[in-house]
This record gives C-alpha cells, sequence and structure tokens, in this order.
C-alpha cells in the first residue's frame, strides 16, 4: 500500500502522514522543506531563486521514490512529485516568476522522471480555505514562510482544485480539513472510516 496526502502549504499533510504512519504502521516519507538551501532566498526572490528550489525539491522526491518508496511495501509520503510540477512549478509559470525556457526544461525533467515512478494506491487531498492556512502557517512559526501573501495561497488552492479534478493515477480522497482537528478522536474516527472503506487496514 502506498498512500499519499496532498494539499496547500499549512494544511496538515505532515501532521495526518504521522498519525497515519502510526496507525497503519506505514513507513513515513516528509516533504523535505528544510533541507531545501534555496527555500528561505525563493521567498524573498522567487524570479531568481523559482528554478533552482523547483529543481531541488524535484531531485530530492526522486531520491524519496528510489530509496523509500519504491523500496517500502507499505508507505505514505507527504505531498507528491505530482503537485510539484501540476501546482507549484504551473504557478511559477504562469505568473511570470519563471521563465518559459526553465519551465520547458523543469517539465521535461519531471516527464521523464514521473514515468518511471511508482504511483499511489490512495491519494488523500486535503482541502481548507486560505484564512485557515495562514493561520497554521503562523502557529507552525517558520520564519522563512512569514512573507508568504494570501494571493499566493489562493492562487495555488485554484491550481489544487484544477489538479485533484483531473486526477486519475489512482484512487482519492478528499477531505475538507478547515473544521477537521485530526487529533480530536471522533475527527480521526471519521477519517479512518473512509480509510477502511478504501481499504486500508492495520496489519496483523
Amino acid at each position: 500500500m502506498y498512500l499519499a496526502i496532498a494539499g496547500n502549504i499549512g494544511v496538515g499533510k505532515s501532521t495526518l502522514t504521522g498519525i497515519l504512519a502510526e496507525r497503519y504502521r506505514l513507513h513515513p516519507v516528509f516533504e523535505a522543506v528544510d533541507e531545501n538551501p534555496y527555500l528561505e532566498d525563493f521567498y524573498l526572490d522567487m524570479p531568481r531563486y523559482a528554478f533552482h528550489s523547483q529543481i531541488f525539491f524535484l531531485t530530492k522526491r526522486l531520491r524519496q521514490h528510489l530509496t523509500e518508496v519504491n523500496a517500502n511495501e507499505r508507505v505514505i509520503q507527504d505531498r507528491t512529485i505530482y503537485e510539484d510540477a501540476a501546482i507549484f512549478a504551473r504557478n511559477l509559470f504562469e505568473e511570470g516568476v519563471m521563465e518559459a525556457r526553465d519551465y520547458r526544461s523543469y517539465c521535461q525533467l519531471y516527464q521523464a522522471i514521473a514515468a518511471a515512478l511508482r504511483p499511489p494506491d490512495l491519494l488523500i487531498y486535503l482541502r481548507a480555505e486560505v484564512a485557515t492556512l495562514r493561520a497554521r502557517i503562523a502557529e507552525r512559526g517558520r520564519s522563512y514562510e512569514a512573507s508568504i501573501s494570501t494571493d499566493y495561497l489562493a492562487r495555488l488552492n485554484d491550481l489544487y482544485e484544477r489538479w485533484i479534478e483531473g486526477y486519475d493515477l489512482s484512487e482519492r480522497l478528499v477531505i475538507e480539513s478547515d473544521e477537521t482537528d485530526f487529533s480530536d478522536p471522533a475527527d480521526l474516527a471519521h477519517l479512518l472510516d473512509l480509510l477502511g472503506r478504501h481499504g486500508l487496514t492495520v496489519p496483523p
């Protein structure tokens, strides 16, 4: 079972990844946000560092797939490689932040990589309004995220909705997370019931 969790910045992917990894004895693969040497510079000067930052994430995601996703029968991943291309890189190009030449090069590399990767068995998409995202981003207190604008989060949300509408690589489960607290037993029980209907069980 390869379970993937998708969603915008601050929506709760990492928290849910940890909870489900422990519950279902899945190997967790977390996004390498704090390892990206370009990320702080990117948020301060997006045009200069957009391509560098996206290439780092793409490279790191490939390495994670080869060493952790492909190597484990039961695995859960915090954000997918598909979001890197369909959401973040695409937004940078559409907003004129990433040059067309760089975007074409990025897409060619992404397409070559994605074709060889193991797709998820189930994708969980966490959906939330921008106000919720901003509150959660502020709560976790990462200094380089302080400059993330409301407009940027809104554009990402729009791209996420377009992407999830056409997603067809696996089964998908959409969770409205504005009013969901996975530390609340009732909310968690509801999610576990939904996952059970999609065939996810605790191994013996």
